[in-house]
């Protein structure tokens, strides 16, 4: 029996040689994101990626774990003067358009060395640092300890939680945990957050997720895993993948923005199509019935609307 901290297990399983995110189908196979999946959603959330970049005076736009190049593909399609740059653990998917550029990335909180004086750029990092791998915590009654797992997704309770993990949890996390409370310590999250702030010499740094404020942190964590289409329990063996929420608030981002608040804010709703236009012109009629359903679907309030959006504004 093979025990590993979540922490290393996770990364294996993810970004391993037979990883998760290195098969063949990539995320799509598996579950449905704002980039992916959902009818129209895509195309929204490029809009709005395209409206900050606008507005912010950025001529590029990077995306980092880009999946197989979906969100670049609809931004290319609503704003072809934009020069993309996609960040993946894959070779450049065949399906990418032409005008992309594409680094390969070692996965996890490693970016390519490659991606490093960006000028100039929106730099969006969409569902990324809820699955860069943390250390996973329990509170036995008396301390923290680390959460160790094996291959089939079985766990025990290791050493105490010590080092820079311990004082994140101090300053970061709930004071009244009883036992059975789970953390997931977001030291490594920061890390990834400020590595990649640092490689952005001007322009706008978008981080977005799911996630929690201190006040509101999960009692019980929120690893989970999905696979097939299916939220499962989460098991580091490389055909699940795994995820947890991100504590928005300790990333030092300017301003941190529900999705439903910044797509209002935008301009992004849709009006309501006049009836009349279901006989002038059917086809028009159902396009604008199905922007509003996009619409309704990524603003969903204990849905995709609940997304946090942590943005930077960088001027060196």
């Amino acid at each position: 029996m093979v025990w590993q901290s979540w922490r290393s297990a996770w990364h294996d399983a993810l970004y391993g040689p037979d990883g998760f995110y290195r098969q063949v189908s990539g995320p799509a196979g598996h579950f449905a994101t704002s980039a992916q999946g959902i009818p129209g959603g895509g195309r929204l959330l490029a809009r709005a990626l395209v409206i900050l970049a606008e507005r912010s005076g950025c001529t590029r736009l990077v995306d980092v774990g880009a999946g197989r190049g979906e969100l670049l593909a609809e931004v290319a399609a609503i704003a072809p003067g934009l020069r993309l740059t996609g960040v993946d653990v894959v070779e450049r998917p065949a399906e990418l358009p032409e005008v992309a550029d594409w680094l390969r990335s070692p996965g996890g909180t490693g970016l390519p060395d490659d991606l490093r004086g960006i000028e100039h750029a929106l730099v969006i990092a969409h569902e990324w640092l809820d699955v860069v791998p943390c250390t996973i915590a329990e509170y036995d009654g008396a301390v923290w300890r680390t959460v160790e797992v094996d291959p089939d997704g079985d766990e025990r309770l290791a050493d105490p939680v010590a080092g820079s993990d311990l004082q994140w949890l101090q300053q970061n996390w709930r004071t009244n945990a009883t036992e059975g409370d789970r953390a997931e310590i977001g030291t490594t999250r920061d890390a990834a957050f400020r590595e990649l702030r640092a490689r952005i010499d001007s322009g706008v740094l978008v981080a977005v997720d799911y996630g929690h404020l201190r006040d509101d942190r999960p009692e019980w964590g929120t690893l989970t895993g999905y696979r097939d289409g299916v939220q499962c329990p989460p098991r580091p063996d490389g055909s699940t993948d795994i995820t947890a929420h991100v504590a928005m608030d300790t990333l030092g981002a300017d301003e941190l923005v529900c999705q439903h608040t910044l797509f209002d804010r935008l301009g992004l709703r849709p009006e309501a199509p006049a009836i009349a236009l279901a006989s002038e012109d059917p086809p028009a009629y159902l396009r604008a019935l199905a922007e509003r359903g996009s619409y309704a679907q990524l603003t969903a309030t204990g849905g995709l609307g609940d997304f946090w959006w942590a943005i930077t504004r960088i001027d060196h």
